[in-house]
């Protein structure tokens, strides 16, 4: 299709005469439309390829929300169950101490009418002291008796003995205490050995 309104170079006309009219109906037209199209599809596919991205790069932003969301829970958690950890290893030694008076106190002194008050006080306070320690989670760790549990007492001693098991807890030189799960100090502790 030759359009006659348009000037048009004289060579080029010379060119295509003989031409069929309908090839140079569609001669440029195919070549445009690819091109166009060839762009649209490669743009597409790009577009395609940064939504996957973006996809993933979404998913991946909301893990590592969450996972930085629970630690905060557990850290905060920790907090509140363990927050008197320190407190509570400065009051064991008062604790300590008042054991030690009461074990100090002759059996005299218990039967005199005088005294009797005295201790009846002290060791009202030593059971009020383990109340207030349980019911903030911390508890005694049981020793005598038992074999040695390394994550919970520690073998201060060995004593020679035929009446107990190798490796079981006869003695109990100072307490160990537990806050929940936690250990907050080993018991110090004898421990049974096969005599030489």
């Amino acid at each position: 299709m030759i359009d006659n309104d348009k000037p048009h170079d004289e060579a080029a006309e010379a060119e295509l005469k003989g031409v069929p009219e309908e090839f140079l109906e569609d001669a440029d037209a195919p070549d445009g439309e690819d091109g166009e199209e060839d762009d649209l599809n490669e743009a597409l596919e790009s577009l395609r390829r940064d939504l996957e991205e973006s996809k993933q790069e979404t998913l991946y932003a909301k893990a590592e929300t969450q996972n930085v969301r629970r630690r905060m829970e557990k850290d905060v958690a920790d907090a509140r169950a363990y927050a008197a950890t320190g407190f509570a290893r400065d009051v064991l030694s008062v604790a300590d101490n008042l054991s030690r008076a009461i074990e100090a106190i002759p059996e005299s002194l218990r039967e005199d009418e005088k005294m009797k008050g005295l201790v009846t006080g002290i060791e009202a306070t030593q059971r009020e002291l383990e109340k207030v320690f349980k019911s903030h989670g911390i508890e005694r760790v049981a020793a005598v008796g038992l074999p040695l549990d390394p994550n919970q007492h520690q073998a201060m001693l060995e004593v020679p003995s035929d009446e107990h098991e190798p490796g079981t807890i006869i003695q109990e030189m100072q307490a160990g205490w537990m806050i929940k799960d936690r250990l907050l100090r080993p018991a110090m502790v004898g421990v049974a050995k096969k005599p030489d």
